[in-house]
């Protein structure tokens, strides 16, 4: 039993394709200027014999617009994330940054002009400091400013400071805690275009409106795309991007999606859209199978 582990490492180690590793030709220093994402006919398979993830994905996002992602499990709505951040290579098609093919960058350069707040947040051992800028790239009063703009300034006060050391995968920090340090992470970034990828499916409602308020507040004028757990976060956003079996189902206002007659999107509120427009959309509860 224990050999298994050493095959499995060998296999990790010296069998698995690795990601390209040459230097693409570097973009300009403010790509990108806009922020604007499209997806133009993609097609991402993730191994052969599997169904396709993304099928013939086309879509337009323009620069400084808020976009919610919703559909079922298995839709596609992770993928999406997956190919703009190249994670996994597309098997068609082209996904344009500011007009520029992503194909053609860098993986480094690429991944250094986006930023995303994963679903489970990924923290590490050492001091906060190193888990805010672990290239040790900022200034300590630009740390202070993020931890307080994130609402985690007392307690990281509270611990210590900048040096303080966290415990194993974080465990310093509650859940909420952690899903805001990563946020954190990410606005001292200043990406033009952030992915938001469910990143309050496990917080409580508080954590939720804290992160939603500070991503509001910051990134007012930059591209966010947000794989949406709630449905206040949904109706918030400038469009609804509804996913089905790796395709784009429809695409519009939150507004214009709840009006129309037999949409998904109204299915996937389960019912919701047929209730009084009045009601506080926090009220609102999505079928326990649907991320929202």
């Amino acid at each position: 039993m224990q050999l298994v582990s050493v095959e499995r490492a060998h296999e990790y180690s010296s069998c698995l394709p690795a990601e390209p590793q040459q230097q693409s030709p570097q973009p300009p220093p403010s790509w990108p200027r806009c922020g604007s994402v499209e997806f133009r006919r993609v097609v991402l398979v993730y191994r052969e014999g599997l169904p396709k993830a993304l099928d013939d994905v086309s879509l337009a996002v323009r620069g400084g617009e808020k976009v919610g992602i919703v559909g079922r499990t298995g839709s596609g709505k992770s993928s999406l994330f997956a190919a703009l951040f190249r994670t996994a290579e597309v098997n068609g098609g082209r996904i344009l940054l500011d007009g520029l093919d992503v194909a053609g960058v860098g993986l480094r350069q690429l991944r250094s002009r986006l930023a995303i707040v994963p679903q489970d947040p990924f923290v590490f051992s050492g001091t906060v400091r190193e888990n805010l800028d672990p290239c040790g790239r900022h200034r300590d009063r630009q740390l202070l400013e993020v931890l307080n703009q994130c609402h985690l300034g007392p307690a990281v006060d509270a611990m210590g400071g900048l040096d303080a050391e966290l415990l194993h995968r974080g465990r310093t920090f509650s859940l909420g805690q952690r899903q805001l340090l990563c946020l954190a992470r990410a606005l001292l970034t200043e990406a033009q275009v952030l992915c938001v990828d469910e990143a309050t499916a496990s917080v409580d409602r508080q954590t939720d409106r804290l992160l939603q308020k500070t991503i509001a507040e910051r990134f007012r004028h930059r591209t966010v795309l947000t794989i949406a757990h709630r449905i206040n976060t949904v109706m918030d956003c400038d469009r609804v991007l509804v996913m089905h079996a790796g395709k784009v189902v429809d695409f519009d206002t939150p507004a214009a999606l709840r009006r129309k007659d037999g949409s998904l999107f109204r299915r996937l509120l389960g019912g919701e859209a047929d209730r009084d427009a009045s009601t506080p959309a926090g009220e609102q509860t999505p079928s326990p199978d649907v991320h929202v």
